[in-house]
């Protein structure tokens, strides 16, 4: 009989020094609010990933190691067997996180004078490390089709890319809506930058939280051209709640890609984990599959619950259902606030620290960013100061 977990079971974090509730009078001018914002949650890292670190520090030893003998042949089977791509082990490597493996590429392949193209609203790093490192962003935003869709829009980033432009970053899946990009959308993007000698970093962080059935595509996976351009990024931490266990890697199936970017790693000792790192993620992805199952099952009530009380008691907010992950944007547009209006709504009158829309681009005016991976009495909590807020009005 598999094992039952309590995702109801609340949690105190406190003198654990979680970023969450450590910044909040830094970022929001207060700490008297429930924090639902930073892309962790709130439930404990399963014990199959804590009993695996507890062995290892009953060894009271902690000199140089060696990556367990089996960890990139259990990433490889783990994607292989829920993204169905065959990656081979010599073409991963350790990165210190995401948002530095992008910093790496930028640094590695990109000119002074040459451009990164992002997809706004978007995960705000992806923006800002480009241009902490002195590159010009180049801005495609997203088309919303309706409420709820929205698409890449193609015919303008045909117009707004230029000669300088040299490097896509993709969220797959989107951060801040949830979108698992469609195969034949990932095709279309692979074949325009190759053609236009575009490489592309596909953060694919929240790839193993796929939703109501939906299904994440790696982009690498679709076509021998997004192959040959691409650099993916991924890690087990956003799945498992590992976030502050640095764990993640990169994919490169180009040989020459491969060799300018993993060389330079390896000459700069980047591509070296810390000996915790592979013993969580061998631990996630060969005792976690029921764990996860029944995680993405209590967030997908955390999403319904959102959407049923909005629609029900503030139907002034809309959320989008994400197709993937624990964040849900929510359209507070009805409102008719302005930015600075919206935030005092949501901190000073709700109490909740969440997301502003227009940190992810000018795109997301309006918008808020709310992460439900917390435990539901949490979360009918925020929402019942959230109505509270809006009825005052």
């Amino acid at each position: 009989m598999s094992e039952i977990y309590d995702f109801g079971k609340p949690v105190d974090r406190t003198g654990s020094s979680d970023f969450k509730h450590a910044v909040l009078k830094e970022r929001y001018g207060r700490d008297d609010l429930i924090p639902l914002w930073v892309a962790d949650m709130d439930w404990e890292t399963p014990h199959f990933i804590t009993d695996a670190l507890k062995e290892r520090m009953n060894h009271s030893l902690f000199g140089y190691t060696k990556d367990p003998r089996d960890m990139w042949q259990v990433i490889a089977g783990w994607i292989r067997e829920h993204h169905q791509w065959d990656v081979r082990p010599e073409w991963m490597t350790f990165i210190p996180g995401v948002v530095k493996g992008i910093g790496f590429v930028i640094n590695r392949f990109l000119k002074d004078d040459e451009k990164v193209i992002v997809q706004p609203p978007i995960y705000h790093p992806f923006f800002l490390t480009p241009q902490g490192n002195k590159r010009e962003v180049v801005w495609n935003p997203l088309r919303r089709v309706s409420h709820d869709k929205y698409e890449m829009d193609f015919d303008n980033l045909e117009k707004v890319v230029d000669e300088k432009c040299r490097l896509l970053i993709l969220a797959n899946p989107h951060n801040p809506i949830g979108i698992c990009w469609d195969r034949d959308t990932l095709r279309r993007l692979a074949s325009f930058c190759k053609e236009r000698g575009i490489m592309v970093i596909s953060d694919e962080i929240h790839c193993d939280m796929a939703l109501y059935g939906h299904k994440h595509i790696p982009f690498a996976s679709v076509s021998d051209e997004a192959a040959e351009i691409s650099i993916t990024f991924s890690a087990p931490s956003k799945t498992f709640n590992i976030a502050g266990i640095v764990s993640s890697w990169a994919v490169v199936p180009n040989d020459a890609l491969r060799e300018k970017f993993f060389g330079w790693l390896e000459a700069n000792e980047f591509n070296e984990a810390h000996m915790f790192a592979p013993l969580a993620t061998v631990a996630a992805f060969k005792h976690g599959e029921e764990w996860r199952r029944q995680m993405l099952k209590y967030v997908e009530g955390n999403i319904e619950f959102v959407i049923d009380y909005c629609e029900k008691y503030i139907p002034q907010i809309r959320p989008v259902r994400p197709e993937a992950s624990y964040l849900v944007w929510l359209d507070c547009t009805a409102l008719h606030l302005t930015h600075e209006q919206l935030v005092d709504l949501f901190v000073n009158k709700a109490r909740l620290a969440l997301n502003d829309g227009e940190s992810f681009g000018a795109e997301g005016k309006g918008c808020m960013r709310l992460n439900v991976g917390t435990q539901r009495s949490v979360l009918e909590k925020a929402l019942g100061q959230l109505h509270d807020a809006v009825s005052s009005l």
